[in-house]
């Protein structure tokens, strides 16, 4: 290859790269400003990777900072999905180089990267709308979860689907699976369920049911909208507006909701073992709940170690807490087999047949447990120590 297709390459990946998030600027009509990012990867269903962190948080960081910038609104391209989770084709690659001795830089980048574009996002000091339309999940729920404004549509389909490939439920779910109704997080997190835009009002995952093709009158009622005021009434301004294209009539019909008392009963146990069998042996015609129960009985028994825990050990964890011990599950998960075993199964081979470490829950030790706990870094400071 010649210098000259060499930098023409180059100069391709980079302007690749730099396409996978879409920004834009909207002028209201009171002279203010809006911002729009746009995941771009249609693709890949929007799968956030690395290089869409490291374009999403300067630029959030500096529409933050911008006095003219009145709200955020965050998106996925199309019309399948806002973001289906976090790129784990590429992170499998280096699971399976690095194994079990070797550090993992790419790994270690991806998690805590990751975690703290989802704290800014929670912490974020002006409006932050994300469109939840399409599919939402994993790392997409970790995008959503924390923004100000969370709109869900007649197609948004929900899930935090880890166990069936060996992770867990991770950006920021020990926060937001501990703050459900009832039980339903510890269900949810179990069974990787799917949910709708009514359950996802209704476990607190989203805050308005906006039917999507009212997106345009929603931006068109944001740039018409009153901004003159201080930045803290910004937040009732978004409020009205999507208040005002809300359509209840047209929810769709709720699978948690009907089954919350269920739910409950089912995840009532003194023990993981006992709260699996519950689930499992639960006879249902429904065919929501008997998807649930298949996923757990397929599922990973350390992933359903791990769910159980972390919402034991996090219920009272600050949300900075919270990423600083995920950061840490998570850069087990990706020592331990488990985890680029599922992706196998999953992405790469795609047989479907993953073959855990485990037979069942059951047969999981405290000790195998415990060191999905254990820092990698052993007594140095925490990556996101600094949150």
């Amino acid at each position: 290859m010649s210098d000259v297709e060499a930098k023409a390459e180059s100069a391709a990946e980079s302007a690749a790269e730099s396409d996978v998030v879409l920004f834009a600027v909207l002028g209201t009509a009171d002279g203010k400003k809006i911002g729009v990012a746009t995941l771009n990867s249609e693709r890949s269903l929007n799968s956030l990777s690395v290089e869409m962190v490291a374009l999403l948080r300067p630029q959030l960081e500096a529409w933050q900072e911008d006095a003219s910038i009145t709200c955020v609104i965050l998106q996925g391209a199309g019309e399948k999905a806002f973001c289906a989770g976090g790129d784990i084709r590429r992170l499998y690659d280096t699971m399976v180089e690095c194994g079990a001795d070797k550090p993992n830089q790419y790994a270690e980048d991806f998690f805590e990267h990751e975690y703290r574009l989802d704290y800014l996002i929670h912490q974020y000091s002006k409006p932050f709308i994300v469109w939840g339309h399409g599919i939402v999940m994993g790392g997409g729920i970790g995008l959503m979860s924390g923004a100000s404004h969370r709109v869900v549509t007649e197609k948004s389909r929900l899930a935090m689907p880890e166990i069936s490939i060996g992770l867990y439920p991770d950006v920021g779910s020990t926060w937001f699976l501990n703050h459900t109704p009832g039980r339903t997080g510890l269900f949810l997190g179990l069974t990787g369920a799917n949910i709708n835009a009514a359950d996802a009002l209704f476990v607190g995952l989203a805050d308005r049911f906006v039917t999507h093709d009212k997106k345009s009158n929603v931006i068109e009622g944001l740039l018409a909208a009153d901004w003159s005021g201080a930045g803290d009434t910004h937040f009732g301004v978004v409020s009205s507006v999507l208040r005002r294209f809300e359509d209840l009539s047209v929810l769709p019909e709720s699978s948690v909701r009907p089954h919350f008392d269920v739910i409950n009963q089912l995840t009532d146990g003194d023990t993981l073992s006992e709260i699996a069998d519950n689930v499992m042996t639960f006879d249902s015609d429904d065919k929501w709940m008997q998807r649930a129960q298949k996923s757990l009985a397929n599922g990973c028994p350390m992933t359903a170690h791990i769910v159980y825990e972390q919402l034991r050990r996090g219920k009272k964890l600050s949300l900075e807490a919270v990423f600083q011990m995920e950061l840490i599950v998570s850069l087990q998960c990706s020592k331990h087999p488990d985890f680029p075993e599922g992706v196998r199964a999953l992405l790469v081979d795609k047989d479907g047949a993953p073959k855990w470490q485990h037979s069942s829950v059951g047969d999981v030790s405290q000790e195998w447990i415990d060191t999905h706990f254990t820092a990698p870094w052993g007594e140095g400071e925490n990556p996101l120590g600094n949150l």
